[in-house]
């Protein structure tokens, strides 16, 4: 078996690789080797103790500066035994307290006396507002001496790894089973072809393992780095470049709109021009569907950019082109409206065969799973005969039962919302491949899109098309200042009195059950604690309070994602229609839902949403003339993270900069999502954001390798390290694409 897959077991113990298995998902020895320190203590330059990371498992180097041990009585030790250790070690720029309690007492008791050094790993807590670490395990550095410099030694010498741990297994435990393992990765086989590496200086592969477990010195970390970023990179572009290639071979059917067609009359009927971006992504798409391969391409655009506008040109090109268009949307209200608008935006050139309808007219139609059987039956024999040019619809049109004629285009609205399998089926309901034009509103940073998407073409919309409102966005800090809540719900009475409509937008439903036993064991916390532990603000509760309180009077609804579909439906369409004021809401009007009368949104528990989520939320607003305000309300202290992330979102309506904000601020893996599906993003050591070249360069090269040799041929062991990449839950991912 080749070293780097033996199972850890066998080197390590049972004992040891059972806990790496579980907590760490290491399995083999090659997987260690690829388990990557995530910074490096100096001896003489430490984790500064004065900015340490609350609730997170560390490790510092620091000297005790004071330990003492206090009885006291308690219901174990009434008379007075029980034992409490306190020790106070420093580094220099802040000081922090351990604690050991009971039986846990008494080693320490001997061995961290004032003036020992010692390696120390523990979880940070609060108690009384101080930091501190409740029995950490730790690791004496005995003098100066030899002795000394030999434990430091065998992590690393004066570069101390530190790993990414848990509470079973600390840092230094997984850097002394490194150094167990180490030698293994002479045989690590490179992926890299030798040109490339030579072409940019890159150590080989089994240099830069050895360079990142064991440096000397911090060019070693940089060297290692450089080589290990280049490894993921490159091998992620080469399988999204293969299903390139693999996609340009496959035949299509060209489209191309007659010069006096649908498009035209549709053009012609427009009450306003078109963007430069929306003629510029036109134009692109265009000239995809003229090729006789399936395009593949991702339409990115801010909320209200007018994409709907560039998808319904493209599939009406299809439809003059003799083909069919299906449009894909993740939920029935979305359906519902996508196919209001495009029907209202048609007019008579949606009515084709009825009295009335244009010459050159199409049919477009809807369905989705509440249908009615006899309207259901209609919708699928337009879809059959090919009367039908347009269909809108939800999952319900990848059912078995739904044949079209002759379907060239599939849009899938939200991409994020929607399975692979799922575009998958719908692919295999033409007679050749259909052409596939993915959009979503959550602005992708270029590399994401590279990194992700990678196997789609991109474009963008950037520009807002003329008439649409700026929407002013604040943070309202409820705790800090009650009265600024108070304006807040005077704010939505007053645009209420003026005419318009509100949202109010909460993080949970509110009729789940609350465990019981969980309710009575919280601890008392600080006020920061129970900003953060308290559960979120709930739909049901807030918009009962408004209702009794301070929106006495107005109309006051609720929509959440538990309620039946008719009832949803009633609901959004009263709210459309101008018969309730305010509707309360969880995120599920985050996409989609259009009421251009509705001015002024407020986010209940702001801090409980990602970025690019209240980026989202606030782009329902101001979407008719009238100007848009959106409240960010929450409990977060001024200094918290939580408040500095609000501040970013009400200080730009750039959804490009806020995606690259919270891509900073959230592990990329939860970005990167499904395309890194499995439990272990397969990035280690590349940042999406940071690493924009390497990612951009990288996939240039893959483009060139795979040009040059589309089944690598001529590079087994880049076959290998994509095999490795593409365990069969990826291959199937990317194979849908």
């Amino acid at each position: 078996m080749p070293a780097l897959e033996e199972p850890l077991k066998k080197v390590l113990g049972p004992a040891t690789a059972k806990v790496m298995a579980e907590h760490l998902g290491l399995h083999t020895v090659g997987d260690l080797l690829h388990h990557y320190p995530r910074r490096y203590e100096e001896r003489g330059q430490l984790t500064h103790l004065a900015d340490l990371p609350m609730d997170e498992h560390v490790t510092v180097v620091a000297q005790v500066a004071e330990a003492r041990l206090h009885t006291f009585a308690s219901a174990k030790a009434p008379r007075g035994k029980g034992q409490r250790l306190e020790v106070t070690i420093t580094d220099g720029s802040g000081r922090l307290r351990l604690v050991f309690f009971g039986a846990g007492v008494h080693k320490p008791h001997k061995e961290l006396l004032p003036g020992t050094r010692a390696m120390f790993a523990g979880k940070v807590s609060v108690f009384n507002r101080r930091l501190q670490l409740a029995h950490p395990a730790y690791e004496l550095l005995h003098g100066d001496g030899d002795g000394a410099a030999e434990t430091v030694e065998s992590w690393a010498g004066a570069l101390i790894p530190i790993y990414p741990a848990t509470a079973k297994l600390e840092s230094w435990k997984i850097g002394k089973a490194l150094q167990t393992v180490l030698p293994s990765a002479q045989e690590a086989v490179d992926p890299l072809p030798d040109s490339l590496r030579d072409g940019r200086g890159l150590v080989s592969l089994p240099e830069a393992l050895l360079k990142i477990h064991r440096p000397h010195t911090k060019a070693d970390i940089e060297d290692a780095r450089a080589r290990l970023k280049w490894d993921e990179a490159f091998v992620l572009q080469v399988a999204l470049a293969r299903r390139r290639h693999a996609d340009a071979q496959l035949p299509a059917v060209a489209r191309r709109p007659k010069p006096d067609g649908l498009l035209a009359a549709f053009d012609d009927r427009l009450p306003f021009t078109l963007t430069e971006g929306q003629q510029k992504v036109s134009g692109e798409i265009f000239a995809d569907l003229a090729t006789e391969h399936p395009m593949h391409r991702l339409l990115q655009g801010e909320v209200g950019s007018g994409k709907t506008m560039v998808a319904l040109r493209a599939m009406l090109a299809v439809v003059d082109a003799g083909g069919q268009a299906a449009m894909l949307a993740p939920t029935e209200v979305l359906a519902q409206q996508h196919h209001r608008s495009v029907t209202e935006m048609m007019g008579e050139l949606a009515e084709g065969g009825m009295l009335g309808g244009a010459e050159n007219a199409t049919k477009v139609v809807l369905l989705t799973g509440s249908m009615g059987a006899a309207a259901r039956r209609q919708a699928l024999l337009d879809l059959a005969t090919g009367e039908a040019g347009i269909v809108i619809g939800t999952h319900a049109l990848i059912e078995d039962k739904v044949q079209f004629h002759d379907l060239g285009l599939v849009v899938v609205d939200e991409q994020h919302r929607f399975g692979v399998e799922q575009r998958d089926a719908l692919r295999g309901k033409g007679k050749q491949p259909p052409h596939l034009l993915v959009m979503t509103a959550t602005p992708i940073p270029r590399t994401v899109a590279m990194t992700v998407f990678g196997d789609l073409e991109t474009s963008v919309l950037d520009q807002l098309p003329a008439g649409r409102s700026p929407i002013a966005s604040h943070v309202v800090p409820a705790a800090d200042k009650p009265h600024f809540l108070a304006r807040a719900w005077e704010r939505v009475r007053e645009e209420v009195a003026n005419g318009h409509q509100a949202y109010v937008v909460c993080p949970r439903i509110g009729d789940e059950e609350e465990d019981p036993r969980k309710a009575g064991r919280r601890k008392p916390a600080s006020p920061e604690d129970e900003a953060e532990k308290r559960p979120p603000l709930a739909v049901l509760d807030i918009a009962d309070q408004l209702a009794k309180g301070p929106l006495q009077g107005l109309r006051v609804e609720v929509l959440h994602g538990r309620m039946q579909p008719d009832d949803k439906d009633a609901v959004m369409r009263r709210f459309a229609a101008g018969e309730t004021d305010v509707l309360v809401a969880t995120t599920v009007i985050e996409v989609g839902v259009n009421v251009p009368n509705a001015t002024v949104m407020v986010i209940m528990d702001a801090d409980r949403f990602g970025v690019s989520q209240l980026h989202q939320l606030r782009g329902r607003v101001g979407r008719g003339s009238a100007p848009g305000l959106c409240l960010l309300v929450t409990e977060m202290p001024e200094a918290s993270a939580a408040r500095q992330r609000l501040n970013a979102v009400a200080s730009t309506l750039d959804g490009f900069e806020l995606s690259r904000i919270d891509l900073e601020q959230r592990r990329e893996g939860d970005v990167l999502g499904q395309a890194q599906s499995g439990t272990r993003s397969s990035l280690r050591m590349l940042a999406v954001i940071d690493d924009e070249e390497v990612i951009a360069e990288a996939r240039r090269e893959a483009a060139a390798v795979v040009a040059a040799d589309p089944e690598l041929e001529r590079l087994p062991a880049l076959r290998t390290a994509l095999d490795a990449l593409l365990d069969e839950e990826r291959e199937q991912y990317l194979e849908k694409g």
